[in-house]
């Protein structure tokens, strides 16, 4: 497992020679938030890091439903079962294994791996939101409830996009529900300041890479 620390950020990746997955754990004054769990073996290392910061974990943010991004959500509720688990209200359907589409929703296959995990949401969060202190912002296309996080000059994008060699790319059409509406996301984050995205796969990367 690697460990990079930004100030009072602090990512986690495991794989990272082969397709790197990382989880975050971002510092409040009293308290942390995770934001996207991993699999498994990041659960000890979620908890050795909180041990050594002597803080409590409050919010546990899941950007979306995919699989290595919860699969460890069982196993780090039951260390810390005081944690607020939170989902986008829409893709709480999808936790749910309900991956019906509304009439108004593009009609397209919900794509990527899921995983039944027995931990449900306590907060279920639309545009605006706010956890702590980060900002929640629906961001469909990779799911069709994926959502955004923003605090300060930090995005973490989730699987809106991916690093690759240094650079920003829209997360792969192959396993997107769809693709044109994760341009759209993408297009919408211009309207906000950030410096830096933090993204599930790959290392971070200056917000002027994202937009060109």
């Amino acid at each position: 497992m690697k460990y990079t620390t930004y100030k009072s950020l602090y990512q986690l990746t495991a794989f990272s020679q082969l397709f790197p997955i990382n989880a975050y754990i971002f510092e409040e004054q009293a308290s942390l938030t995770v934001i996207d769990v991993g699999l498994n073996v990041f659960v000890k290392h979620i908890e050795k890091l909180a041990r050594k910061l002597d803080k409590p974990i409050k919010f546990i943010i899941l950007t979306h439903p995919h699989l290595d991004h919860i699969a460890g959500l069982d196993l780090l509720k039951k260390q810390f079962p005081e944690a607020k688990i939170v989902f986008s209200k829409r893709d709480t359907r999808l936790l749910n294994g309900d991956f019906s589409l509304d009439s108004t929703e593009f009609q397209g296959k919900i794509r990527g791996g899921f995983k039944e995990i027995e931990t449900r949401p306590d907060i279920m969060v639309d545009e605006h939101d706010e956890i702590g202190s980060l900002k929640v912002m629906t961001t469909p296309g990779h799911t069709p409830g994926h959502i955004c996080l923003i605090y300060d000059n930090v995005l973490f994008a989730g699987d809106l996009v991916e690093e690759r060699d240094g650079m920003p790319i829209p997360y792969p059409v192959k396993w997107n529900w769809d693709t044109s509406i994760l341009f759209q996301s993408i297009e919408k984050l211009k309207f906000y300041p950030f410096k830096w995205v933090c993204m599930a796969h790959g290392n971070p990367v200056e917000r002027d890479e994202l937009f060109g």
